[in-house]
């Protein structure tokens, strides 16, 4: 009984607490911009006028370009598309808008749930859901202009499906034992110190765990395929994911010959869908490509004599290469180069670069100098620097379960090698900081095994015994 409950009503609530949060960020947000003078359409300038500006070209069916001189290839539709969704039927009203981001960030923290019920456990995944439901952070984040919520969303789909597909491969060596999250009803002591050495829940058919399920393997693939090229859509950042996740069934999987074909219809199916898009900028600008012709600039943008590690794109204002006649495909090939030379004549600054961008990457409080208000800080470092040390903690717990550790904190490691690279922010970890929770939520039940509970209460499960140590 205390387990349907728990199913029933846990997620729910969960749910519609990350909604009422959400939705009240949106309007609250909304009502302090439309106080200012000027009235402002977004929080933090920059690429949320951007996105707007393209969103409404979506709607309106004009061309699908911005700025002057037009750059047609400087974004991904995706968030752009979601954007204009609510304005073909609200206009140009931006609450609907919010508030249709917060329903995304609500689904979001569903998709944080299904990862880790898929994982791990029921518990888990619900606990896991309430820290992303409630972190401020993330629920600050959702209503803005910005592409973060929507590209967790499109990520975690594409999480789950990947797992999914692992999950038909079962390979022996990620089966890895660990100690169970949440005993089921009547489990002893005993019962879980041999499902610790197993590495299943008590009770659990280990033949049943040993048999791969190789039904379903291609459709999974379509949807790992899929969803991938969705979330390339809207982060392009994305793109190497999918043949890092074929690299690693290849290895892992028992039969390599099914793995080969796995990852080739992923990888096929996200290029087919990216196809359209690659044909699209071929024929407006003369160049195939599947993302966009923005990675030359912003690849400069941190690797310069002058870069920081924070973004600052006034030489590309400045240079106006596209107002002396370059194509958008010359002057991203020419930043790209220029990027790369400097990397060869200075390669130290360029380490030093590296660690200065992680350091940004990883901090606990917000780089911008608009957030560097004391309780925004405060705000920021505690709800984050708790969760990240769970994070490890649970990481250790469940270490020889690869697949979870590559599928959860995968993405947020990922990240950090990308903008190590390019710039960096506590604003390109938010995305990756979704699956994470997924440790943070197994981290904080290990604090709770280690305080009395109800189920340590329970007859037969005692609280403490050699066994169980």
């Amino acid at each position: 009984m205390e387990a349907f409950v728990y199913r029933r009503w846990w997620l729910p609530g969960i749910l519609a607490l990350a909604a009422l949060l959400r939705m009240g960020a949106a309007v609250g947000l909304q009502l302090w911009l439309d106080r200012q003078h000027p009235p402002r359409l977004c929080l933090i300038a920059g690429d949320a006028e951007g996105y707007w500006d393209l969103a409404g070209d979506i709607a309106a069916g004009a061309e699908y370009s911005v700025y002057q001189p037009p750059r047609r290839v400087l974004r991904m539709p995706g968030f752009p598309l979601c954007l204009a969704l609510p304005r073909v039927v609200f206009g140009d009203r931006l609450l609907p808008v919010r508030l249709w981001l917060a329903c995304l960030g609500t689904c979001a923290c569903w998709g944080v749930w299904r990862l880790a019920r898929d994982l791990l456990d029921e518990a888990t995944a619900c606990w896991a859901a309430l820290f992303a439901a409630v972190s401020p952070v993330l629920v600050a984040w959702t209503p803005l202009l910005l592409s973060e919520t929507t590209f967790a969303l499109a990520m975690l789909l594409n999480l789950i499906a990947g797992g999914r597909l692992v999950r038909t491969h079962r390979p022996e060596r990620l089966e890895g034992a660990s100690i169970p999250l949440s005993p089921p009803e009547g489990a002893t002591a005993t019962s879980l110190h041999r499902a610790v050495k197993r590495g299943g829940p008590p009770g659990e058919n280990q033949a049943s765990r040993e048999t791969p399920g190789t039904s379903g393997s291609f459709g999974w693939s379509v949807l790992t395929g899929l969803t991938a090229a969705l979330a390339c859509y809207v982060r392009p950042s994305w793109l190497l994911a999918a043949p890092l996740f074929g690299v690693g069934l290849f290895l892992t999987s028992r039969s390599r010959t099914r793995a080969i074909r796995d990852g080739a219809v992923v990888l096929g199916t996200l290029f087919l869908l990216l196809l359209p898009w690659g044909l699209r900028n071929q024929r407006v600008t003369g160049e195939f490509i599947l993302t966009t012709l923005w990675m030359g600039p912003s690849l400069y943008d941190g690797l310069n004599p002058q870069a920081t590690g924070d973004s600052d794109m006034s030489f590309y204002d400045w240079d106006n290469l596209l107002g002396q006649g370059w194509s958008e495909a010359e002057v991203n090939r020419h930043y790209r180069d220029a990027a790369w030379a400097f990397v060869r004549a200075q390669p130290r600054r360029a380490l030093e670069l590296a660690l200065f961008k992680l350091w940004r990457y990883w901090k606990p409080w917000p780089n911008a100098e608009q957030f560097r208000n004391p309780l925004v800080t405060a705000a920021v470092t505690a709800s984050f620097l708790p969760l990240l040390l769970l994070a490890v903690w649970g990481g250790w717990s469940v270490r020889q379960r690869v697949w979870t550790l590559l599928l959860t904190a995968g993405p947020i490691v990922y990240f950090a090698a990308v903008h190590a690279v390019f710039v960096s922010s506590l604003r390109y970890r938010l995305p990756a900081e979704y699956p994470l929770l997924v440790l943070s939520a197994v981290g904080w039940q290990r604090v709770l095994r280690g305080r009395p509970s109800r189920f340590a209460e329970r007859p037969g499960v005692g609280a403490s015994t050699s066994e169980e140590s």
